[in-house]
């Protein structure tokens, strides 16, 4: 299968896109910010290669049994397995996506894209980005209940 749309099986993360690719297009937009702010005269083609290799590492640490336990324990991935190499393979393409969209519109369309994506996935799944950082740093109970009454 190409999506897996349901959150809560054991499918999602497995195939090549899930409601989480999303999130995947936002770290491409937020590095490239990033990298812009530090590393304003690298050509493109590094500022890209620096992007893939963040997100790439970030793949990796989210497979390791600490963020998979992490995950289980503070989030409402209770039976988070880690992702197919196949979906992993797909995050780091959906961030590129996000990385050169973001190099290529003007900010406002940048940002009101980025808040679009964030608010729909809050209400299309009630997670997104935003709360997947806070529940992974500092779960906060209420979340984590108002997240599960789906």
């Amino acid at each position: 299968f190409l999506y897996s749309g349901d959150i809560n099986s054991m499918h999602n993360s497995q195939h090549v896109i899930d409601p989480y690719s999303l999130s995947h297009v936002l770290h491409g937009i937020l590095f490239f910010y990033a990298i812009w702010l530090v590393g304003r005269r690298l050509p493109m083609a590094w500022k890209l290669a620096i992007a893939v290799l963040i997100e790439t590492g970030w793949e990796i640490l989210e497979n390791s049994p600490i963020i998979i336990n992490r995950y289980r324990a503070a989030t409402i991935a209770l039976g988070y397995t880690g992702d197919s190499v196949l979906n992993s393979m797909s995050d780091i393409a959906m961030m590129a996506a996000g990385f050169l969209f973001a190099a290529r519109m003007p900010v406002r369309v940048t940002v009101a894209t980025a808040i679009g994506f964030e608010l729909f996935c809050l209400w299309a799944i009630r997670d997104n980005l935003t709360l997947n950082i806070v529940m992974l740093a500092w779960p906060v109970a209420a979340i984590k209940a108002w997240q599960s009454a789906l």
